[in-house]
């Protein structure tokens, strides 16, 4: 079985694969101050409540935004389950061309999310992947990754604006009964959702008119299902799609020859 584990700034994200199947997930929060030991002992309950035993991992792939934790969660994989993990960068072999000035700066998820996106479409689109920031993946129709655009994330910002507003508090994120709130919790709540909603469309809309009006539309992460429900740009939820990429990302990297490379 292969672990596949995407780090996150507030969510860490694991799952097992057996061979293309994803036989279970898991999320767990991203606490930057974990230790080696805590992080092993996390993987061994995670597997455990999937009545998986360590010995039958025989991989694993980690993509990580969060440098602290890259080499804790290493080393914890290790501990847990004996492995060593392939860790994603831009330099491994990839199903994907990377055509931007600087490869090193593309966040390991979205080139995780490119890979699931063009591996399984085949066609020009966009990856929204809602979580602590709001990132858009760029795919073109000739498979290669192309850039995108990163907004404010969604609960990011409720949190910010609770913090600096000193009449202002944290709502829940979600569709409201009505556009015009009668209380300050109703407003709050149609701003942001309908806000969200708004601001990923029009930036959807203007990325597809780049790419020559045609593209597919993907959304992920926690708030993908909530936002997916009122916008006119996105086609499909996939919760499981920057997993899936990793999954490709490690299946490459046995490959004696690959056509692609990072430009």
């Amino acid at each position: 079985m292969l672990l596949a584990i995407d780090t996150g700034n507030t969510t860490t994200h694991i799952g097992g694969f057996d061979g293309d199947r994803l036989a279970f997930s898991f999320r767990l929060a991203s606490t930057h101050t974990r230790t080696v030991d805590e992080a092993s002992l996390l993987i061994r309950q995670v597997l455990r409540e999937n009545a998986v035993e360590p010995g039958s991992i025989d991989g694993a792939v980690l993509c990580s935004v969060v440098p602290l934790l890259t080499p804790v969660i290493e080393q914890a994989l290790r501990a847990a389950c004996g492995v060593d993990p392939l860790v994603v960068t831009c330099h491994l072999k990839l199903p994907i061309r990377l055509e931007v000035p600087l490869p090193e700066q593309v966040g390991t998820d979205r080139i995780a999310n490119a890979v699931a996106f063009w591996t399984e479409h085949r066609r020009a689109g966009v990856v929204v992947d809602f979580g602590t920031a709001t990132n858009f993946d760029v795919v073109s129709a000739a498979g290669a990754y192309i850039g995108g655009a990163l907004a404010a994330g969604l609960e990011s910002a409720a949190d910010r604006l609770a913090q600096k507003a000193a009449q202002l508090f944290k709502v829940g994120f979600g569709p409201p009964e009505s556009a015009i709130g009668s209380t300050t919790e109703e407003a709050l709540r149609s701003g942001f959702y309908y806000g969200a909603v708004g601001a990923v469309d029009e930036i959807v809309t203007r990325i597809t008119r780049e790419l020559g009006g045609d593209a597919h539309v993907v959304a992920t992460g926690g708030l993908a299902d909530i936002v997916a429900r009122e916008s006119k740009t996105i086609k499909a939820v996939d919760p499981i799609l920057t997993l899936k990429g990793l999954r490709v990302i490690s299946s490459c990297q046995s490959l004696s020859a690959w056509p692609y490379k990072v430009l």
